[in-house]
């Protein structure tokens, strides 16, 4: 294994372990089992070093929502699937979890604008897949970034925030059918 995999890889386990604030160079340098320096032939700061893990992060979960995309299924399908494994992904990936924590709880700017690069990521990603289906017809025309940034933010209020107000978590088929009510059908009544 490289050098800079392996000072990622400890990084990751340490920041996943004691959060960004509390780990150290010197404490990555020791579960990389590499000199301090070493560790600063590739990053030059411990922000550069949570960037580059990020980066990874984005990586993995764009090749987890590829792999949740099926050509036969609708937009909303598709759309509900990948994000369905996105979230599963985040919520067991012990890094976003510590992260996400430590963001909440201290307020560490630096935590919150990696969590937030994620999630322009994910954004990024679903602004694709919907200007890709108004190409298709699949939808009508609308402003992808603005309309992939409500979908993701519903789906998240659906999925977390609204089981943390107390509320009965909502089955992944609930979420999509909401999803297909409010985004897709809209509110207004059929005639």
């Amino acid at each position: 294994m490289d050098r800079k995999k392996q000072i990622m890889i400890a990084a990751t386990e340490s920041f996943s372990q004691f959060g960004y604030k509390a780990t150290t160079m010197e404490l990555v340098s020791k579960i990389a089992k590499v000199g301090k320096g070493t560790i600063y032939n590739y990053f030059s700061n411990k922000e550069e070093l949570l960037k580059a893990i990020i980066q990874n992060i984005a990586i993995e979960m764009r090749e987890v929502a590829n792999q949740a995309i099926r050509s036969e299924n609708s937009f909303i399908d598709n759309f509900n699937n990948v994000l369905h494994h996105v979230v599963v992904f985040k919520d067991q990936h012990e890094l976003t979890i510590k992260l996400s924590q430590e963001a909440i709880q201290l307020g560490t700017p630096i935590v919150t604008e990696a969590l937030d690069a994620l999630e322009e990521e994910i954004c990024l990603f679903i602004e694709e897949r919907i200007a890709t289906a108004i190409e298709r017809r699949e939808i009508r025309p609308c402003e992808p970034r603005i309309t992939a940034f409500l979908m993701f933010k519903m789906y998240i209020n659906l999925v977390n925030d609204w089981k943390l107000r107390g509320n009965e978590s909502l089955l992944k088929d609930e979420v999509a059918d909401l999803i297909q009510l409010y985004f897709i059908e809209g509110l207004a009544p059929t005639s």
